[in-house]
């Protein structure tokens, strides 16, 4: 089949640009081919670097424009001009809108000298973040490649790599070791990465082939709170698991409990704790047509709703991400609906920006396919300051075997930070379940 076609989007001198163009001639960017750059001012040395490796050059300058919308537009038809299928922001100096993300869905990507979510979003950029990490006397830094959203610096992230911050820094020497260490390193091997899988899915006749839930755990120390709904390969029970990591003392004092048909958490210290607010609540209700599970409080507002005739949608418009500043944890939901068949919706309430002023809402609703679940979680990846998940839900494989599934899905997730799993398959038929519960912390 055809590689993937990459246009690289510049501003200036086109170092991470380089970077790719060697790693193409050197064989390791080879599932893509770089076939147009793309600058956002005349006379970017990064054209030079492109008309040198024969690639196409283009520029639309940002200034010759007086709106952003007329802008992108100029931008959509230069990229759908060229055939695109993936772009990559290298020292790109603009914000994309969400208008304009939307056109490239999971197919833009971004290289930031940061270990997001340190230094990112607004006014962090190029040289500022270094003297920014400087400034603060921090003693590592990094770089991050990750996918673009609506939100700066916000989107999926691919791949980090830590660079130490030495006493004699300058913001300049800063600025080449974490391209040399990190950025040089990470983008093209990204874009590879991203570049196969395009390769995959269009063999796959579009489709992804599901991922495996356990390596993606195994690889993650801490995803914080998931949650997952699906359907067995043979078509005739729903699966749903839910777990609960935590870091400090306080959250990892905690054990689930089954009260009937529902789940709950028993604080085993709570004497110790003094707002329990946020990790006390009842996981999951059992209700006559449905299923909700949820990482909070949230679970009694989507049932109280349900309960009134209203739906999940509009129960949790009613909410928001976390006030657990600067994490602001995620609140992500799941139902599984059972009215004359199976189906089932999952939800993130994340914040918009990092200072938690705004709400991003998201309802992700999948016609169940057999052997196939989703899987949304809190956060997505650990750090000092915790990003939220980012994305799409991801398609993940259910096999039939219940234990296996259940027992590893405990032994993936990270030895030291887990909790507590719940899980459940239910025979759509009977209504009737099997379900298993796994402790970290035994309740006295």
């Amino acid at each position: 089949m055809l590689k993937p076609r990459i246009a690289v989007l510049v501003s200036g001198g086109g170092t991470n640009l380089q970077a790719l163009i060697d790693a193409q001639d050197r064989g390791r960017l080879k599932s893509g081919e770089l076939a147009v750059v793309i600058a956002s001012k005349p006379g970017a040395f990064a054209l030079e670097r492109a008309k040198a490796a024969q690639i196409a050059t283009e520029t639309v300058e940002r200034a010759a424009f007086s709106t952003q919308e007329a802008y992108e537009a100029r931008l959509l038809d230069v990229l759908a001009s060229h055939n695109i299928d993936l772009i990559v922001l290298a020292g790109y100096m603009h914000i994309l809108s969400a208008s304009f993300v939307s056109r490239y869905p999971e197919k833009i990507v971004n290289v930031h000298p940061s270990l997001i979510p340190a230094y990112s979003g607004k006014g962090f950029y190029g040289i500022k973040v270094h003297e920014a990490v400087l400034a603060a006397g921090e003693t590592e830094t990094g770089a991050t490649v990750h996918m673009v959203n609506e939100v700066p610096d916000g989107g999926r992230i691919l791949m980090q790599q830590r660079v130490p911050v030495f006493p004699s820094d300058t913001p300049q020497t800063l600025q080449h070791r974490v391209m040399e260490q990190a950025e040089w390193i990470l983008l093209p091997r990204a874009v590879e990465q991203i570049c196969a899988d395009l390769i995959a899915q269009q063999n796959a006749g579009g489709k992804m082939n599901n991922k495996n839930l356990l390596e993606l755990l195994k690889t993650n120390a801490y995803p914080g709170r998931g949650i997952v709904i699906g359907l067995t390969p043979d078509g005739k029970r729903a699966a749903l698991a839910y777990f609960i990591m935590g870091r400090s003392a306080g959250s990892r004092s905690r054990a689930f409990v089954k009260n009937g048909d529902d789940l709950g958490i028993h604080m085993l210290d709570g004497g110790k704790i003094a707002d329990t607010s946020l990790i006390l609540y009842t996981p999951l209700r059992t209700l006559e047509q449905s299923v909700v599970v949820t990482n909070g409080d949230q679970t009694d507002t989507i049932c109280a709703a349900l309960s009134r005739g209203e739906t999940f949608e509009a129960a949790l418009r009613t909410r928001t991400f976390e006030p657990d500043g600067p994490h602001f944890t995620a609140r992500i939901s799941g139902m599984l609906l059972f009215d004359g068949g199976f189906s089932y919706k999952l939800s993130i309430l994340k914040s918009g920006d990092a200072e938690g002023n705004t709400t991003l809402r998201q309802t992700f609703e999948t016609e169940p396919l057999a052997g196939t679940g989703h899987f949304i979680h809190t956060y997505q990846t650990d750090g000092a300051v915790l990003p939220s998940f980012s994305g799409e839900p991801v398609a993940v494989a259910i096999p039939d075997d219940f234990a296996a599934f259940a027992d590893g899905l405990w032994d993936a997730l990270n030895p030291d930070n887990k909790i507590s799993l719940y899980v459940r398959y239910i025979d759509l038929a009977t209504d009737k379940y099997e379900d298993k519960i796994f402790n970290k912390y035994m309740i006295d």
